[in-house]
């Protein structure tokens, strides 16, 4: 029995779906505040659940009974409830969960964790470490995953590709190995039971870097009209990071610096080893114009 744990976050949801459709018997953590809709959907494809919380030890230990695998993808960035903190899910609730699956025997840990800015110490990152520094001492596989393209290239952060305009955070000129939820996703059910990924961590991207103007120009081509380009210079956000006083903002902050800057790697070592079809920026371009046009 594996546990996924973000079961009905953006990842961890379609965890469950990749892990079903290969047959691996599977339990997803929700919380009694979670989504109905999003807990009926885990359930009419088969996933069993199971009511806890990361901040509830007690929960986290029932949880984890009869488990032999944990996968964790809960953060409190994308679905913020009550009471969820960096410090509360992401730092203390993920070793709440390392502990808990330590104390039943747990046999392999799999920790969905991001790319961090080099040379900056931000909350969100400070807390993703604590935890890969934690889940060592299990059979762990750690994924490090590159900008998620359906987070950063989508009008919830500015890039508006539904009215053709875009917010670039610097110049906009330094490559990223954009990613899809999806593939990260797909990179954790395979990694799972791969003799290859254990006790590794797994730097993640997609199958090319583009930098964000590239981007632009792709979208350009394939909807057939320009962008309107609005740039975030670097010292307003180095002002926002210095001068945030709530870790989510201080956070999301050095992530925005992080992109700015980069993070460009090669993918092919990944790809070949673990059989992975990357989805590429054309592809989600097609995916989301599609969509825009016929709405």
């Amino acid at each position: 029995m594996i546990l996924v744990a973000g079961a009905t976050g953006l990842v961890g949801s379609e965890v469950c779906q990749r892990l079903m459709r290969r047959g691996e018997p599977v339990k997803a953590l929700v919380r009694e505040t979670s989504s109905k809709e999003k807990i009926e959907a885990l359930r009419s494809s088969g996933v069993e659940v199971c009511v806890g919380d990361l901040k509830d030890p007690q929960s986290i230990i029932a949880a984890c009974r009869g488990v032999n695998a944990v996968i964790s993808t809960a953060s409190s960035t994308l679905t913020r409830q009550p009471g969820d903190s960096i410090e509360s899910v992401d730092a203390a609730g993920q070793l709440n969960l390392v502990s808990a699956a330590k104390g039943a025997g747990v046999g392999r840990f799999l920790f969905v964790s991001f790319r961090r800015p080099s040379g900056l110490s931000f909350p969100l990152g400070d807390a993703k470490e604590q935890v890969e520094n934690a889940v060592t001492s299990l059979n762990f596989t750690i994924i490090q995953a590159s900008w998620f393209m359906e987070v950063w290239l989508s009008p919830a952060l500015g890039f508006d590709y539904v009215n053709a305009a875009a917010r670039i955070y610097g110049p906009g000129t330094s490559p990223i190995s954009w990613v899809s939820y999806r593939d990260v996703a797909e990179i954790c059910a395979v990694a799972l039971r791969h003799p290859a990924a254990e006790r590794k961590t797994i730097e993640f991207g997609g199958p090319e870097a583009l930098s964000p103007l590239e981007v632009v120009a792709r979208f350009e081509r394939i909807g057939g009209r320009p962008f309107r380009l609005e740039h975030v210079p670097e010292p307003l956000l180095l002002s926002q990071f210095e001068g945030a006083t709530d870790s989510m903002q201080k956070s999301f902050a050095a992530l925005m610096l992080g992109y700015l800057h980069g993070d460009a790697m090669n993918m092919a070592p990944v790809v070949d080893t673990f059989g992975i079809k990357l989805t590429s920026i054309n592809e989600y371009a097609r995916s989301v114009l599609g969509k825009a046009a016929t709405t």
